[in-house]
């Protein structure tokens, strides 16, 4: 440990001779003790020293570090016992044995920063700096720096109203709003789809722009690049909940442009952690295409596009050029199939080769649905995001009067 650890004598508050240890150095290099007891290389971003509650001297040192090769959403406080201390040279580098044991994973593409915005973003966000949330029934390890109010800045758990999304760094404080001041079992704004136990609610933040500013603000706990705060005026947020007789619970949002002029018809997505991988994504995916529908519009994500996001969408997208294909008998065209879904007819194209589903027949372009990716992407597909239309209850927002 000759390379990391070394000790001092110093004078404590009490006359007794207190040993305090030189703390690694920011951007040290090392390996750390994962989750399951392996050990994968790290740099050291941030540090801090705790104090010993009984005798009010510095206590251990902490170090937040970030895996390489992993998402951000992985960074944690580790204390010293963690690391491999012996993989660290005296520059703090990871010596040439060392290196060659390093994943090659790349980071997700998140796609929404250019270059120079993404590094100056990565540097003021890089801490996280609320480790879990209390949401309803479900306690979430939080993935990523979020711009709360400073007074919440060195809360470790912040605890939600589910249903206005007031927040609290105490759970009493909570527990007080939902007896005496909270009146809500659902969120504010208007339901304007109800199939059996799914509720979607608009939300039109000059009326409720606390509300909106506060899911940002939850919302950036989960989403790395999200830049979106307090400039939600612009936005329309649809609230998709899961309804039992405790009343709506919040499962996930998207958020749409009042007027754009790109035809995107969802700008941010989000389904909470403790929901995810039960199709809720699609859903909200669906359900932005049915409001297309609605405003006689076209409609696509706002891009860039992440990688991970492209996936969803494309996912979504064969499953539903698919089920037109299958039962359509006779030629069809691009154009058609985009007046049939009201997707844009370059997201079609590009879904259509990225499938192999475009082939070059008798010198034309022909689609071509092979029983082997029939029975892949649609008949073992089994969706829940079907959205039936005749359940939404909703005007576009051109049309209203206001």
């Amino acid at each position: 440990f000759q390379y990391c650890v070394l000790y001092s004598w110093g004078m404590g508050k009490s006359s007794h001779n207190v040993i305090t240890a030189k703390p690694l150095e920011l951007g040290a290099k090392l390996f750390c003790r994962w989750r399951n007891q392996d050990y994968k290389p790290c740099e050291v971003i941030e540090r801090k020293q705790k104090t010993n509650v009984e005798t009010g001297q510095p206590g251990d040192w902490e170090y937040y570090v970030h895996y390489e090769g992993l998402n951000r959403r992985l960074d944690e406080w580790v204390s010293l016992d963690r690391f491999d201390l012996g993989s660290v040279t005296e520059e703090g580098k990871l010596t040439r044995t060392s290196k060659r044991k390093f994943d090659h994973e790349e980071h997700e593409e998140e796609g929404e920063l250019d270059l120079a915005t993404l590094k100056e973003h990565e540097e003021a966000t890089k801490v996280k700096n609320i480790s879990r949330v209390v949401f309803g029934q479900w306690q979430m390890e939080t993935w990523y720096f979020s711009p709360f109010p400073k007074e919440y800045q060195q809360a470790d758990v912040l605890y939600f109203c589910e249903f206005d999304l007031s927040f609290f760094s105490r759970r009493e404080q909570l527990q007080r709003y939902l007896l005496h001041k909270c009146p809500r079992y659902h969120p504010p704004g208007d339901e304007i789809y109800r199939d059996s136990t799914i509720s979607i609610f608009e939300v039109d933040p000059q009326n409720q722009r606390i509300y909106c500013e506060n899911l940002c603000l939850l919302a950036k706990l989960f989403l790395d690049h999200k830049t979106l705060y307090y400039d939600v005026e612009p936005f329309l947020f649809y609230i998709v909940c899961e309804v039992d007789s405790d009343g709506a619970h919040m499962v996930g949002y998207f958020s749409k442009e009042k007027h754009s002029s790109e035809e995107y018809n969802l700008a941010c997505i989000l389904t909470l952690p403790c929901y995810q991988r039960k199709g809720y994504g699609k859903l909200m995916i669906a359900f932005s295409y049915e409001l297309s529908k609605r405003e006689r519009k076209l409609g696509t994500p706002e891009r860039p596009i992440s990688d991970l996001g492209l996936v969803s969408y494309r996912s979504y997208w064969v499953y539903a050029l698919l089920e037109i294909l299958q039962k359509h008998r006779g030629s069809i065209s691009i154009q058609e199939l985009s007046d049939m879904t009201s997707f844009r007819t370059d997201d079609i194209v590009k879904t259509l080769q990225a499938f192999n589903l475009i082939r070059y027949f008798g010198g034309q372009h022909s689609i071509y649905v092979s029983p082997n990716t029939l029975e892949t992407y649609y008949t073992k597909a089994k969706p829940n995001w079907i959205i039936d239309s005749s359940k939404l209850q909703w005007t576009p927002y051109s049309e209203r009067i206001r």
